[in-house]
């Protein structure tokens, strides 16, 4: 529990130093009375819907690791195992979740995560992870930028990537600048292309599966016989474990309900609706999706050269599957795109509203956007872009080692933030019923996830590709500590302090 300064007792507008009790009664209000701008949030509009928090989070999750490179799960770990390793990926998400539901719904602010580890772990681990999470995302922001230019090529193949690229870039800062409400609008149509693409995918699968459309390669319906054709595990367990990490970072983006629950109108509604549907959903997507691969696809003829979807799609006659899918996959970049700017600018304003970095970052326009935050963090993606083409096998490598174990801190901080608010919730006289949203199996949900995102971090060490990233991680959260540490200690001599 963390022990505050006189001097942050003086700054009652940030979102850490009040009670637990008075923070969410602060909430309920907030939510219930349907008020649009607060200056608990300093600016920020709640104007998204439970629609756009569900679609949001569905849009951070499906992307081209579904599309693309789930054939590469299935070949590692065979048909049963690839369902296996989503399964278990799907529970850990779903206890996240559920933690991460009952902190939003009692304190719904932009940049959550960090908020709530400044008050119930320390000011230090709320800096680092925030900064771990920013770097994740505008790391990913780059890469996706890259992808569009990339994916454009295919219709005008005499094209420079980079202008599609800078096409692209300018939309979504475009998108991300003017309202909040037209980010979730946006990011609503973009993901309801990809979950559209994905049940048409389903459904013309399991007719083809059931011999009820006709399928190349086959002379009769294919049914099931792909999964036990050598075994259930035909690499044996191993593999399971070994692409489980994959998985684990395939979901990293349903988080983003606890960023934007700042953002949304009546968050005691919209977010346990949206932590449930977008869990269901996920689930069905990647499980069904990965089934139906494995059924139509021979496991051992899955990879990463064409997508699944392409060779199913085109096993079954469908015309300019190709086509198709190009666009489907580049609206899933540009979705990605789209949120990770979103996700990078809450953060650095909440950064900046909790006096961790300059003030003014955290100041909105007159609909309520965190400009100069959405700037910033445009920028250090740019910059990001810029070290993949001049130092791709030096910064570059660093900066994506480093971000690539965000997601399990962050899901780590959670668990263990939602165990330590249910201990001051009852500390201070409350009981569980009061709570206007409780998750389900708690303490079981947030020990489990602890104990899973832990697994996850042993898989990395003893995965060797993955086990390099460690080294790059380790000093990096060190220095995020020493640089949070030696910024208060000066503020605190310049204010006069010793």
């Amino acid at each position: 529990m963390t022990v505050q300064s006189d001097n942050e007792r003086r700054r009652p507008e940030t979102a850490g130093e009040s009670s637990v009790t008075e923070t969410m009664e602060s909430a309920q209000t907030t939510g219930t009375a349907g008020t649009e701008v607060t200056d608990e949030q300093g600016g920020l509009e709640r104007k998204m819907s439970a629609r756009h928090l569900t679609m949001i989070s569905l849009g951070g999750v499906i992307g081209t690791g579904l599309f693309l490179s789930s054939g590469y799960t299935i070949h590692q770990a065979g048909p049963f195992g690839a369902i296996l390793a989503y399964g278990i990926g799907s529970l850990l998400v779903y206890f996240i979740m559920l933690s991460l539901g009952e902190l939003s719904v009692a304190m719904p602010y932009a940049g959550s995560f960090h908020l709530y580890a400044k008050r119930f772990i320390g000011p230090g681990t709320a800096f680092t992870i925030a900064v771990l999470y920013w770097l994740n995302w505008a790391v990913a922001l780059a890469s996706e930028f890259t992808a569009a230019g990339l994916l454009m090529q295919r219709w005008f193949p005499d094209s420079p990537a980079w202008i599609w690229s800078a096409v692209f870039i300018v939309v979504v800062f475009l998108l991300n600048i003017l309202s909040v409400r037209l980010y979730g609008e946006s990011e609503f149509w973009f993901a309801s292309i990809k979950v559209i693409a994905i049940i048409a995918f389903i459904v013309v699968g399991l007719f083809a599966i059931f011999g009820i459309i006709p399928i190349k390669g086959y002379s009769h319906a294919p049914l099931f016989g792909n999964f036990v054709s050598e075994g259930l595990l035909p690499n044996g367990i191993i593999p399971i474990f070994s692409t489980l990490l994959t998985v684990v970072f395939a979901f990293s983006g349903t988080e983003v309900v606890g960023v934007a629950a700042g953002e949304t109108k009546d968050p005691q509604k919209a977010i346990p609706k949206a932590v449930h549907t977008t869990v269901l959903r996920l689930a069905i997507f990647f499980i069904g999706s990965i089934a139906v691969m494995s059924a139509l696809i021979p496991w051992q003829k899955a990879g990463v050269d064409t997508s699944p979807f392409v060779l199913v799609f085109q096993s079954i006659g469908m015309p300019f599957a190709g086509d198709i899918m190009n666009f489907v996959v580049l609206t899933a970049v540009l979705s990605a795109a789209n949120s990770g700017l979103y996700v990078c600018s809450r953060m650095v304003w909440s950064l900046a509203k909790e006096h961790m970095i300059p003030s003014a970052l955290a100041k909105t326009n007159f609909h309520g956007v965190p400009v100069f935050a959405v700037l910033f963090s445009m920028a250090g993606s740019l910059l990001a872009l810029l070290s993949s083409v001049v130092a791709a096998s030096t910064v570059y490598l660093a900066l994506v080692a480093v971000s690539g174990l965000a997601t399990l801190v962050v899901w780590a901080s959670v668990s263990v933030c939602h165990m330590l608010f249910r201990k001051r919730w009852i500390s201070e006289g409350h009981s569980v019923s009061e709570l206007r949203y409780k998750a389900p199996g708690y303490p079981f949900v947030p020990i489990a996830a602890i104990v899973m995102c832990v697994g996850a971090l042993v898989l990395v060490v003893l995965d060797p590709s993955q086990r390099s990233t460690l080294l790059y991680m380790i000093p990096f959260v060190a220095l995020c500590y020493v640089a949070y540490y030696a910024s208060e200690a000066w503020r605190r001599r310049r204010n006069g302090k010793r």
